[in-house]
């Protein structure tokens, strides 16, 4: 495996804030990306990833805060220090890809060891392997414009890492691709990484991207990071409503909490009772239960009911091909999930849900 986190250190950022005048960016945010990491910052416009990025390549300045990596400072307001964002030896890959389109893939890739005067024997070494392992070699001599947007991506990709970077940015790299395409970059960075050990920060707003490609998720929210941990633990067990929220569908109930005799329910408004896990402080007399719609067991209204199950009238559907999202009327609620594209349903199909108790979670209202 090729290795292009050289640094033996991780990327501490502590306390970092960022404040425009009255408006404070980025909130006194603390982390630590590991060597051989890559942490996706995930959240929605405005929430500050794109500016903590910045500053961690040196080109926002921080109001206060420290950033660290590899046993060097790269930034700290309390002691007067600030290195040079040159000196930071950072690859980033951005958005828009920012490459030249009069010159050829190659001139490309090889542009930042031009300009930090390689030796070009050893210039013609590197670029024939980046772009050998990023399977771009075929296409050296063409200019950009004669390449597809995922080519393009890729070539951006083999420019970052031609001069072997200790600390990889990337800044919602894919969102100009198409659907098709961006699967297709995630499956990439994924073979890249096993060629290539990179510690990385990886912005995104598309839950997708985030939950497949990154080692740790980062969700902020209004400048601050709600929670931080692996894809499958921030998805499966969110410590906020907004992190549940954000990364994915949810289909929600309100009832009554009862706690009482080592048990766990909720109680809806139709008389029917959901036993839940215990959540690990007291939520209070009325709550919102909360399951993935990938939990959901459907069933027609026939035979004996199951324990955890409620039913609910379909009022509206739509297909989108593989499912049909639609809204339902349970225990008196609208409730938005989704169906399963293998049953012919209608408006006013009367049908039975079974939530599984492990699957559920239970929130204050």
């Amino acid at each position: 495996m090729t290795s292009v986190a050289t640094s033996d250190g991780a990327l501490s950022l502590r306390g970092l804030t960022k404040r425009f005048a009255a408006f404070t960016a980025v909130d006194a945010v603390d982390l630590d990306v590991h060597p051989g990491e890559l942490m996706a910052l995930l959240g929605p416009s405005g929430c500050g990833k794109t500016t903590t990025l910045r500053m961690v390549a040196g080109l926002e300045q921080p109001t206060s805060g420290e950033i660290r990596f590899g046993g060097n400072t790269f930034i700290s307001t309390a002691d007067g220090i600030e290195l040079a964002a040159h000196r930071r030896n950072i690859g980033m890959v951005f958005q828009s890809y920012a490459l030249w389109p009069h010159m050829t893939v190659y001139e490309n890739v090889a542009y930042p060891l031009s300009v930090r005067r390689v030796p070009s024997a050893e210039i013609k070494r590197r670029v024939a392997h980046i772009l050998e392992l990023m399977e771009l070699g075929s296409l050296a001599a063409k200019t950009i414009p004669q390449l597809s947007g995922g080519q393009q991506q890729r070539v951006a990709l083999a420019r970052a890492l031609v001069y072997e970077p200790s600390l990889m940015l990337f800044d919602e790299p894919f969102s100009n691709l198409d659907a098709n395409l961006r699967a297709n970059m995630r499956m990439e960075l994924k073979n890249l990484r096993r060629k290539v050990a990179m510690t990385g920060l990886f912005v995104t707003h598309d839950q997708a991207e985030a939950l497949s490609v990154a080692d740790s998720i980062a969700i902020m929210n209004g400048g601050r990071i709600e929670q931080i941990g692996a894809p499958q633990d921030v998805y499966k067990r969110p410590a906020t409503k907004f992190v549940r929220d954000f990364l994915g569908r949810v289909l929600s109930l309100h009832g009554t909490y009862d706690g009482s005799g080592g048990e766990s329910r909720v109680r809806l408004s139709d008389g029917s009772t959901l036993s839940c896990p215990a959540p690990e402080s007291d939520p209070g007399p009325r709550v919102e239960v909360s399951i993935r719609p990938e939990f959901v067991k459907f069933h027609e209204v026939e035979g004996p009911v199951r324990e955890n199950t409620v039913t609910g009238t379909v009022e509206e559907l739509l297909f989108t091909g593989d499912r049909f999202e639609t809204r339902l009327r349970i225990a008196g609620e609208a409730v938005f999930t989704e169906l399963p594209a293998d049953r012919p349903w209608r408006d006013g199909d009367v049908i039975r849900l079974h939530l599984p108790m492990a699957a559920l979670s239970v929130w204050p209202d």
